[in-house]
């Protein structure tokens, strides 16, 4: 873990996280005026004040300059987003818009994805769409196996703000380096409504970061088309 990018409250008497079984103060991941905590990408994501879908063209975002939202690009041709900071159990709050079609993603830790798509109006959700736990990938079958559906179908519109919140536990390893127990999804919930309970990954989901640690980036998938997010925070979790 970075420790000199986490604020002072995630440390007491040398351990990364109080004893304290309660939610620690949340981290506010986006100042809403530049990209400051994150790794700078290449090309850079761009600082808003607005999106809206393209009249002419809903698969696209036109901008209204100024500040509190971060965008990929206009055309979603951009790249990953990822936090300085490292974070363990933890409770994220994160807001999100697409165009049309367009898809991306929340990967836990850089590791574990929940995704995000424009599934609305959907009947028949699959693992590939929003608010799904995605896949994970056998390179040797080229065969995607787990994940995990909603239970629901809670997605808005494209151009509609939306929103997840997710608790997640992070996997436990012994002394040794050795994994004792897997990462979980305690509870996601798209848009007000629950989508996931107790959800176990064995493994980083398709795309991830492939080693499994105790703590990892909140990383925001940017090369999939237009995505815009805004009131990103962690609130970290006593282990």
């Amino acid at each position: 873990m970075k420790l000199h990018h986490l604020p002072s409250f995630l440390l007491l008497s040398g351990s990364l996280l109080a004893a304290d079984p309660t939610p620690q103060k949340a981290v506010n991941l986006f100042n809403g005026h530049d990209l400051r905590g994150w790794q700078q990408p290449s090309p850079p994501w761009l600082v808003v004040s607005g999106i809206s879908l393209d009249s002419t063209n809903p698969k696209t975002f036109v901008s209204t300059p100024g500040e509190g939202v971060i965008l990929n690009t206009l055309s979603g041709k951009g790249v990953d987003l990822k936090t300085e900071a490292e974070f363990g159990d933890s409770q994220i709050h994160v807001e999100f818009c697409v165009a049309k079609d367009s898809n991306s993603g929340v990967y836990v830790q850089g590791r574990y994805e929940v995704q995000i798509l424009d599934s609305y109006g959907k009947a028949n959700i699959a693992v590939h769409d929003c608010a799904a736990i995605y896949e994970r990938w056998d390179e040797a079958t080229k065969k995607g196996f787990e994940g995990t559906v909603p239970s629901i179908n809670a997605c808005k519109p494209p151009g509609e703000w939306q929103s997840y919140d997710i608790t997640f536990i992070a996997p436990k390893f012994d002394a040794n380096g050795k994994k004792t127990a897997n990462g979980k999804f305690v509870k996601v919930v798209h848009n007000g409504k629950v989508v996931h309970e107790n959800i176990e990954v064995t493994g980083p989901t398709r795309g991830g970061d492939n080693i499994e640690k105790p703590t990892g980036p909140i990383r925001l998938q940017g090369d999939h088309g237009p995505v815009a997010f805004r009131n990103l925070k962690v609130t970290p979790l006593a282990p």
